[in-house]
């Protein structure tokens, strides 16, 4: 599969070269001024490349941040990294001291520059940390396996790497190992163990209310999707031989969960360019270059995450391993828990990601908060108008209230 997708890949180069040189040609008005179909031509060209699938991690465009009357310049820094992941931190220059936050970004097909939006209101009052997933395809074999186990064992690392009374902020997929690293640290009275974990639109437990992927996931067994959705990465990339599952193969699947959605949101992206609605094109581009920016996955995380996560259900039901040790969300006692569910949300419906109140048991009740966002469906619970005026504002209040 992979293989055939770098051959088309590469057989379209030349196709998307001359096309890029014709936009450049024929946006000169020297050239092409008084030829009508110019203007055609060139908002043809514009969505050819916007259509283009790429693997290289977007930029994350956070220069500085505004808060109240005052602005920072914010610089980016490697705290930690390992083959796998970078814990990369937004360093604002001349703020003050401010409660730790580490985002911890999903690894499902893209880059954790999806939610630079969601670490750009943290920065408002947060020395934001995120964890920055590489591209596994990029990753030589020597470098060994990264699964389930070595996902939650990043986030350990992270968290001891920044300290006591840093607080954690898991978005979808990763509120799982987030809630079991959190567990284990408290477990094991770790020094670092956070003091307060939300977990935003995840699937805790996906028994409940069952979406459209969740019936997918169930739909077949583990060995269909080790079959028909792992590949190898060709020889000429740096991961080259290892198996994953690849990018573009997700971002198909959440591109046909929406396919009239993208379809039109291409059609008035060429309607903008030709009728000079400039400020409406922008926003189309600047959206499509961050989501056809794919990361492939670890073969091994992605099959264990379909098989512990959404077909056996092992957190929910208390037969969740780590390293051949049980995970156990009733031994965080010190960790204040927010939960935060979209009402729309088709991907990770609500109730899946409130399941996390009753595993951790022995929290005592005015530790735990949690908050169904209205009229919102999955990424509206981090990102958009509604995360920055309502969300946030209870995020904020929770860390706050949690520092020593």
């Amino acid at each position: 599969m992979y293989p055939a997708y770098q051959a088309h890949a590469d057989l379209l180069w030349p196709l998307r070269a001359a096309t890029r040189l014709s936009v450049n040609f024929l946006q000169d008005p020297a050239i092409t001024a008084g030829w009508p179909p110019a203007r055609q031509l060139t908002a043809a060209g514009k969505v050819f490349e916007l259509a283009q699938v790429t693997h290289t991690r977007p930029a994350w465009r956070i220069a500085h941040i505004d808060s109240g009357r005052e602005r920072w310049p914010v610089v980016e820094e490697a705290v930690l990294t390992t083959p796998f992941a970078t814990l990369l931190r937004f360093r604002r220059e001349g703020a003050p001291p401010a409660p730790k936050v580490l985002v911890v970004a999903p690894m499902s097909g893209h880059f954790a520059t999806l939610l630079r939006e969601t670490a750009r209101t943290l920065l408002q009052d947060h020395d934001v940390y995120i964890t920055d997933w590489h591209n596994v395809r990029d990753v030589p074999l020597s470098a060994g396996r990264f699964g389930l186990d070595e996902y939650t064992q990043h986030l350990i690392d992270f968290i001891a790497a920044m300290g006591p009374g840093a607080n954690v902020v898991a978005v979808c997929q990763p509120c799982v190992s987030a809630l079991a690293a959190v567990a284990l640290m408290a477990e094991d009275d770790h020094p670092a163990t956070p003091a307060s974990l939300t977990l935003m639109a995840g699937p805790i437990d996906c028994r409940i209310s069952p979406t459209e992927v969740n019936k997918l996931a169930t739909s077949k067994p583990i060995e269909w999707f080790r079959k028909n959705l792992v590949s190898h990465v060709p020889w000429r990339h740096r991961g080259a031989g290892r198996r994953v599952y690849p990018g573009f193969v997700q971002l198909s699947a959440f591109m046909s969960m929406n396919k009239d959605r993208h379809a039109n949101a291409f059609t008035d992206y060429y309607k903008h360019l030709v009728t000079d609605e400039f400020d409406k094109a922008e926003a189309t581009r600047v959206f499509y270059e961050e989501y056809m920016a794919v990361a492939d996955l670890s073969a091994d995380f992605y099959l264990e995450t379909v098989e512990r996560v959404f077909q056996t259900f092992d957190l929910p039901r208390g037969e969740l391993m780590f390293k051949g040790r049980r995970v156990n969300p009733a031994a965080i006692r010190r960790t204040a828990l927010l939960t935060v569910e979209g009402e729309r949300d088709d991907i990770c419906s609500v109730g899946q990601t409130l399941a996390a109140q009753e595993l951790a048991s022995s929290l005592k009740l005015y530790m735990r908060t949690h908050y169904i966002q209205p009229n919102v469906g999955h990424y509206g619970v981090f990102s958009g108008r509604r995360w920055q005026h309502q969300v946030y504002p209870l995020v904020r209040h929770v860390i706050q209230v949690s520092q020593p």
